[in-house]
């Protein structure tokens, strides 16, 4: 896939149809993979990089990059492809400046869970037969695929893109029971006594990196109201429980309607906060009070909390 990728990033750099591209490069490990811009054809053959590593959404990358002069090239996961279209929906893409190219995806690879199973000096990853062969240093290892994957891969809603130019690959379909609601039904059963006391485990491990904030594509503000110098919380690590609670169930309030899943905040979090399950309560109520709503389908439909009608629930 990657050479396919990097060859159609050069044609479209060379005939002028872009003039750079967004897309993913290694960082010190082969597995630290982070996006990048690139602007040059030596510096896609010599940076870009596409593995079962690359589960950064680039979307919210294209706030700023599709500001600037000229056209870009960027490749978006189906899941990629939702936040992509919420963004439009919220106009914080110029769309005519963006030359998307839709990629296959059936899953990515969490570092995490490799770590977990006692897995170090990992050199690369390939698939076999359907599992993941990792290798590293001290030799190869065969993990299967469902015990690597991400928890948002495994939970996936969509293998089907809602926007692009052109598409590598298959285009799949949408998942009906993918079952990512089931942690969000098994906190519901908890009794709220219950409940409060896994999200203080939870969140009392919050060190206000903001990395969850940075990365999210529904978090697009100029400024944040966390950065506000007269809130007292701005830019410091929390002082108590409340604040804890504050910044991560506020910022659950501002993506409510807006939050496709895309499961950016669980994946970046240092402290392995599953934060992803507050926008999922919030996705699940919206399916039950309003009717099935997935944000980022189509950019063109009201949101549920964006419209009135008199037989909207009350409480």
């Amino acid at each position: 896939m990657q050479a396919v990728m990097e060859k159609r990033a050069l044609e479209l750099l060379a005939d002028g149809t872009v003039n750079r591209v967004l897309g993913w490069t290694a960082g010190e490990f082969i597995y630290d993979v982070t996006p990048a811009v690139f602007e040059t054809a030596e510096e896609v053959q010599n940076g870009f990089l596409y593995n079962d590593f690359c589960g950064a959404n680039l979307s919210k990358y294209l706030v700023k990059e599709s500001r600037k002069e000229g056209k870009i090239l960027v490749f978006l996961k189906p899941c990629d492809t939702y936040s992509f279209n919420q963004l439009l929906a919220e106009h914080r893409i110029i769309r005519e400046n963006v030359y998307v190219i839709g990629i296959e995806c059936y899953g990515k690879v969490d570092v995490e869970k490799l770590r977990e199973m006692g897995l170090s000096g990992i050199t690369g990853i390939r698939k076999a037969d359907g599992d993941f062969v990792v290798e590293t240093i001290y030799g190869e290892k065969t993990v299967k695929q469902a015990d690597a994957m991400a928890e948002r891969c495994l939970a996936c809603k969509s293998k089907r893109h809602v926007v692009y130019d052109e598409l590598i690959g298959e285009d799949g379909e949408v998942v009906e029971d993918c079952n990512r609601f089931d942690m969000v039904e098994k906190l519901e059963q908890m009794t709220p006594e219950e409940r409060f006391a896994f999200w203080r485990g939870e969140l009392s491990r919050c060190i206000r990196c903001n990395a969850c904030r940075n990365v999210c594509p529904a978090c697009t503000c100029e400024q944040c109201v966390f950065d506000n110098p007269n809130s007292g919380v701005a830019q410091k690590a929390a002082a108590s429980s409340f604040e804890e609670n504050m910044f991560h169930i506020i910022r659950a309030f501002h993506v409510v309607g807006r939050c496709t899943d895309c499961g950016e905040c669980s994946r970046v979090c240092p402290q392995n906060i599953p934060l992803h399950l507050l926008n999922r309560k919030f996705i699940k109520d919206i399916n039950s009070f309003y009717g099935t709503y997935q944000a980022g389908e189509d950019p063109n439909a009201k949101p549920p909390l964006g419209t009135f009608t008199t037989g909207d629930r009350e409480a």
